[in-house]
Formats: structure tokens, C-alpha cells, sequence
């Protein structure tokens, strides 16, 4: 991770984000992969029927598992902060209630800037190199996350 810093001075907005699997997207990529499987197997069983039932079983089997597996994932909560007209992504988490935490501890330390520091460590942080996002501009986006 990036070690950043900003000025409490310098945030202009403080914002948070859902993001959420795209079940569309993972339908589609089943359907796609299905027919393509549909089609391979279908081959490999006009040579040897059922060892080619056995293999395209195996392999729905597969997918199956794949698009459940994806179907699953929770939905993963951001904070965002706006400084000087960009907006950055500052940090990602499984759980919802610790970003809403932090983002209240930031949004209350720029209103009383003299109080004391604040240390908030969150446990189900989740590195941002690992969320690609899809729908700009919305507060709830889409997103697909790799492991």
C-alpha cells in the first residue's frame, strides 16, 4: 500500500462507495463459456460418447462453481476524499461500518481541527489493485475483484 497524507485544509469532501459484483457480466461470462464448452465437449463426444459426457459434466461442473463462487462475494465499502478537485480513493474495506467510522472521524476532525489525533485501524482492508470498478459517477458501482 501507498503511504499518503492530506492536509486536513486541503479535503474538500469526504464520501463513501459501494461496490458490487456485476451479475450480468458473470451470467454473460457463464452463458459464453458454457456454449463454448458446449461445443468443445461436443466434439471430443462424436469420438468417444461417454468419456465426453464425463468430461463435459466435469467441466460444467466447473463453471458452475465459478459463477456461484463469484455470485457470492460480498460487496465491498470505500472511502473517498476530494482534494483540490480530484478525488482519490483513500481505502477499501469488507466491512461497512468501519469505513463509515473513519469517514465520520475525518469528517470531524476537519470541523475541529485542534483536537487530538485519532488512530482507527481497519482490520478488512481490502488493497485497492485488487477492485477494478465499472459505472463512474454513481454511488453504488459496479465491481468485479480478484484473489
Amino acid at each position: 500500500m501507498r503511504d499518503e497524507a492530506y492536509p486536513l485544509r486541503n479535503i474538500s469532501h469526504v464520501g463513501n462507495r459501494r461496490l458490487i459484483v456485476d451479475e450480468g457480466a458473470a451470467w454473460k461470462k457463464f452463458t459464453l463459456r458454457t456454449i463454448g464448452w458446449l461445443i468443445l465437449s461436443g466434439i471430443f463426444a462424436a469420438v468417444t460418447p461417454i468419456v465426453g459426457a464425463i468430461v463435459f459434466l466435469v467441466g460444467e461442473a466447473l463453471l458452475i462453481w465459478r459463477l456461484v463462487s463469484t455470485l457470492q462475494k460480498p460487496p465491498i465499502y470505500g472511502l473517498v476524499l476530494n482534494t483540490s478537485g480530484t478525488q482519490h480513493e483513500a481505502i477499501w474495506s469488507a466491512q461497512q461500518a468501519e469505513i463509515q467510522r473513519l469517514g465520520y472521524e475525518i469528517t470531524k476532525a476537519i470541523g475541529n481541527p485542534d483536537v487530538a489525533q485519532t488512530i482507527i485501524n481497519v482490520e478488512h482492508a481490502v488493497p485497492s489493485d485488487l477492485v477494478q470498478q465499472f459505472g463512474a459517477g454513481t454511488r453504488e458501482g459496479r465491481a468485479q475483484r480478484f484473489r
